[in-house]
């Protein structure tokens, strides 16, 4: 099905491209067959332009082999590739194609979903939209191409608002007042589900991240938390907040059941019948003192608790004092690495069978949008811990820490 609806969209694209070439470029058609051969034999160009003159089909597809800087540069090179590459239905298959596979999303980069279900224009209009000469102020109500560099991860970092030079002197000047080590409680269903304890890895990976030792700030009923280094410069702590005992954990977790969470009560529901839960009161502390929060969603397919999820997450962001300006970092997490597949239905691409949720169905499957804090959702793997450090990275960046390369 999902071939199949990929196929439809190319169909859709090379008929909007085969439009407006044929309305507004109709004299790049009319070199005959015989003066495409003449011109690929000789190595002398056309004075049109070999490129422009082939099949819209082929254009196409050589645009999707390329990154969105390099079509972006193609654009650069001539009025008519211009005009081509700001087609919005090119940009939308883009979105539509690459979104699954991104391995981070945020509040900033966070692409216009419902835009993807908006009614296409109508054919004049779209074609009317590239048209060289129109009224500048005219703009279309969704634009695909900005939606999607900003979002890509190989694009985004030109997308973002450069600090103010204000932020930037109150930034050294807080450098050099000392002060404590931020603090993150993590909670969430991927620390108890997944076969390999994310936990536990943590805890035995000095590669990755060094364990440095136990805090003397306890809280009652839940610790004093774990603090590691990043980047042998900053240090951090994590609390880990359990949603019960050990036996029932790993019960739960051996028959594959979804157990109860002892650090929410449920309180019914609201009007359009989402729950609604209050945390404990030993959760309520914990969330008055912490920096931010890490959580672990179970990307694993089949595995979303969709409301309920969403519910505990806004329950405690909540319980924060000042809680819009704390940072949410949510590890879309599976056990294992995804195993490279050759797609089927195409050879030219190499991708990766789908055995996670993808990071920005997460994001909309909790409620992320909605919420008035900053948040990330970052692609990560139990096993190895491939993805934490740049997830790490932006929730120490939001907690005011300098980390390099930032």
């Amino acid at each position: 099905m999902a071939e199949q609806t990929q196929r439809l969209n190319e169909s859709v694209v090379i008929l909007s491209l085969r439009r407006f070439t044929d309305r507004y470029f109709p004299s790049r058609s009319k070199l005959s067959r015989d003066d495409q051969t003449l011109a690929a034999c000789s190595g002398v160009e056309p004075p049109t332009g070999f490129l422009d003159c082939l099949p819209v089909d082929i254009q196409f597809l050589m645009m999707t082999f390329l990154s969105p800087a390099d079509i972006c540069r193609l654009g650069a090179t001539s009025q008519y590739w211009r005009a081509m590459v700001r087609d919005p239905l090119l940009w939308r298959y883009f979105l539509l194609r690459d979104m699954p596979y991104w391995p981070s999303i945020d509040h900033v980069t966070m692409p216009q979903l419902e835009s993807l279900d908006a009614p296409l224009n109508s054919e004049d209009e779209s074609l009317d939209d590239r048209e060289e000469g129109r009224d500048k102020g005219k703009e279309s109500k969704y634009n695909y191409m900005a939606e999607y560099l900003k979002a890509c991860p190989s694009c985004r970092q030109r997308w973002l608002p450069s600090r103010a030079p204000y932020e930037v002197m109150t930034s050294f000047l807080q450098s050099l007042v000392p002060s404590s080590d931020p603090r993150y409680a993590m909670f969430g269903p991927g620390i108890e589900q997944l076969s390999v304890s994310l936990v536990t890895r943590l805890m035995h990976a000095p590669d990755v991240l060094p364990v440095v030792g136990t805090p003397q700030r306890q809280i009652e009923g839940i610790g004093s938390g774990i603090s590691y280094m990043f980047n042998n410069q900053h240090k951090f702590n994590i609390l880990t907040l359990y949603s019960t005992n050990r036996a029932e954990r790993e019960r739960a977790r051996a028959q594959q059941q979804t157990i109860s969470s002892k650090l929410f009560t449920f309180e019914g529901t609201d009007q359009s019948g989402c729950p609604i839960f209050n945390p404990a009161p030993q959760v309520q502390q914990v969330c008055q003192v912490v920096d931010g929060f890490i959580y672990v969603a179970n990307a694993e397919n089949e595995r979303g608790g969709g409301n309920s999820e969403a519910a505990q997450i806004r329950a405690v962001l909540s319980s924060a004092r000042g809680s819009a300006s704390r940072p949410l970092l949510v590890l879309s997490c599976v056990s294992r690495e995804e195993p490279e597949v050759i797609s089927s239905a195409s050879l030219r691409t190499k991708s990766q069978a789908r055995y996670r949720t993808p990071c920005i169905d997460i994001a909309q499957r909790l409620g992320l949008p909605q919420l008035a804090n900053p948040w990330m959702v970052q692609d990560t793997v139990a096993e190895s811990l491939s993805g934490l450090l740049d997830g790490l990275a932006w929730l120490l960046r939001c907690s005011g820490v300098k980390v390099h390369g930032s």
